[in-house]
């Protein structure tokens, strides 16, 4: 029989202790975590974001949507979008925290920054970066309004619009024009010539009711003119409308007759344009009065006379046509017509025209041998009938291109003093 060595009890405790031991190493150091365990890969955050545009896309338009959206997630207050300034943009997040929107236009070719955090479902947060440059265009068009806010004009006046440059996609301009008016009013617009860029023309189908209240808004800044052009600016004008005042003047009468909300104001003797030759003739047609000067000096080379010294001048077109004082006429004033083609009163009489005409105001002339045309001047807009008129809207018609100046070449000019 063999012997065999009696164990140490601490010994096999302490063997025992060291097999334990490396089991839990083992435990420890075994290639079975799962992937959010140790040594796996760090679960990715569940919110998502969208920026609207991309921001690895095309630089964007200023009045184009500019936000960014959180799916799985929500956006944390601070988000924000700044200009190179630091300047936060105005924008607003939704009730439900999932998108932000930019509430106001940005500038032109500028680099805009988001900042701010989103926190996901899964309770991780992410930040909000990244950065995009609005477009920059190869031209900017600004445009005027003829008439300004807080104005009172006449019956016969057209909204008028002209731009400093030529609008090759009058289309998508109209569509971003509105004429609000109480009460309600049909009109249109309309196109008319090139005059050192394009021009626009709103006009009632009748003459404005008196005391309509109107409202233009020309929503044109970002917006693409065609062409590389884009808008510099919005423009509005708020106005109305005064007394329904008309001057019916007939040619072979000799006077003409201011009539005010259908009832005769004044009947006044006057001489019409001789007639004798083209360029004498007062045209035929509607014609609007546009400006008034107390004192005016007026040059018709081919009449030839320069720099006369005319009162209470009215003009009723850009082709030289005024109603005004001319005390050389005041012998045949209501006899015969012997003018250059404006209308002759007495100075008296002219005056008193004077203090009751306004802007747009319509003036009826009848009976002579030439009308009114393009050629006349830039408000000739009721020589034509309502089809025609709506038939030169880009939206409603075919644009008709033409090269009548506002100011007709050859039209007598002015040598305006200082207002006194």
């Amino acid at each position: 029989m063999t012997s065999q060595a009696p164990v140490n009890r601490r010994a096999v405790l302490a063997a025992a202790g060291v097999g334990v031991l490396g089991v839990a190493i083992a435990a420890c150091t075994g290639s079975d975590a799962g992937p959010g365990g140790r040594g796996g890969k760090p679960d990715e955050p569940k919110v998502r974001l969208t920026f609207t545009p991309p921001l690895d896309g095309e630089a964007p338009s200023p009045i184009a949507e500019i936000s960014v959206q959180a799916e799985d997630g929500t956006l944390n207050p601070d988000v924000k979008l700044t200009n190179p300034r630091g300047r936060v943009v105005n924008g607003r997040l939704s009730e439900d925290r999932t998108s932000y929107t930019i509430a106001e236009p940005l500038g032109y070719g500028t680099e805009y920054t988001w900042s701010g955090t989103a926190l996901g479902t899964d309770g991780k947060t992410v930040p909000v970066t990244g950065s995009f440059t609005t477009l920059e265009p190869s031209s900017q068009l600004n445009v005027v309004v003829n008439i300004g806010d807080g104005q009172e004009v006449g019956i016969a006046a057209p909204i008028i619009l002209k731009f400093n440059g030529t609008v090759e996609d009058k289309e998508a301009v109209e569509r971003a024009l509105t004429v609000t008016t109480t009460p309600p009013t049909e009109g249109s617009w309309a196109w008319l010539g090139e005059d050192n860029g394009s021009r626009v023309h709103w006009r009632p189908r009748e003459y404005w009711a008196p005391g309509t209240k109107v409202h233009m808004d020309a929503k044109l800044y970002g917006l693409d003119h065609g062409g590389g052009a884009y808008g510099a600016a919005d423009v509005t004008s708020d106005f109305s409308i005064g007394r329904a005042q008309v001057v019916k003047a007939v040619e072979s009468s000799h006077r003409i007759v201011v009539v005010r909300d259908g009832a005769e104001l004044m009947s006044l003797p006057c001489s019409y344009g001789g007639g004798d030759l083209d360029r004498n003739v007062t045209r035929s047609g509607i014609h609007v009065v546009t400006e008034k000067y107390e004192e005016f000096f007026m040059s018709n080379p081919a009449a030839g006379y320069f720099n006369l010294r005319e009162r209470w001048a009215v003009r009723i077109s850009n082709n030289g046509e005024f109603i005004h004082a001319n005390p050389e006429t005041v012998n045949v004033q209501g006899a015969a017509n012997v003018t250059n083609g404006c209308i002759n009163l007495s100075e008296a009489d002219a005056e008193r025209y004077f203090r009751v005409a306004v802007y747009g105001d319509p003036v009826e002339v009848s009976g002579t041998r030439i009308p009114l045309s393009e050629a006349d001047g830039d408000i000739y807009d009721w020589i034509f009938d309502w089809e025609t008129w709506q038939g030169m809207s880009a939206i409603k018609g075919e644009v008709t291109e033409s090269s009548v100046p506002a100011t007709p070449s050859g039209a007598p000019t002015s040598n305006v003093p200082a207002p006194r």
